[in-house]
Order: structure tokens, then sequence, then C-alpha cells
């Protein structure tokens, strides 16, 4: 599975971006999707996942606080993450991930996901 993400930029505090990751191959709704962030110096951190169909959602809520939304359409073999009330410590490097075992504990932890997207950069002005 390859990813590319994109839909980074520039915005001001209070603003909203939707990001996006394109998948290629056939069997994008086998895979639970996450978004991922990384800002300078820090480690990676999970934002949101989601599963194959979109049953199940999961948030990093101490992170997000209901400001972040993941949506998935497998028609177009594309995972979403709409943010909300964006603040300038949401200013990081944006990655979708791709994970092929069942929805679990796991969805958290970047170790357990297997394909990567190159990053997209979020930069939030106040």
């Amino acid at each position: 599975v390859q990813l590319q993400a994109s839909g980074g930029g520039l915005v001001q505090a209070g603003g909203s971006l939707r990001l996006s990751c394109a998948a290629s191959g056939r069997t994008f709704s086998s895979y639970v999707m996450g978004w991922f962030r990384q800002a300078p110096g820090k480690e990676r951190e999970f934002g949101a996942a989601i599963s194959g169909y979109g049953a199940s959602k999961a948030y990093a809520e101490d992170l997000v606080k209901g400001r972040f939304t993941i949506e998935r359409d497998n028609a177009k073999n594309t995972v979403y993450l709409r943010m909300n009330s964006l603040k300038p410590e949401d200013t990081a490097a944006y990655y979708c991930a791709a994970r092929s075992s069942s929805w679990s504990l796991g969805i958290f932890s970047p170790e357990q996901y297997d394909y990567w997207g190159q990053g997209t950069q979020v930069t939030v002005s106040s």
C-alpha cells in the first residue's frame, strides 16, 4: 500500500483544514487507517483512527478535544482528517498510516502500523 497525504498548509488560529490521504491498491477497506502528528523535537503521537468500513473511530481526546473528525471513503481509497478550531500547538507534520491488523488497542501506537504516507505540514499561526 502506498499512501499520499495532502491538504496541509498555513492557517490562522481558529481556522480549519481538511487533510486527505489517498491509498493505492484494491484492498483499502481491509486496513485500519490512522492519523498521527509529529512536532519538531517531539515523538510521533496518535491523533485519530478509523476501522475498515468506518464503524469504529478513535481519537486522542486529550489532544483533539472534539475538534478533529476522521472519515473515509472506500470508493475513493481515501481517508480524511477534518480539523476545526486549530491552535498553534497543532502545528506539526501530519502523517497517515495503514494497519493490516484488526481494530484493537494497537491502533494508538505508531509501531503497530504497516504503511506510512510522507506527511503533510500543518502550521497554525497565532
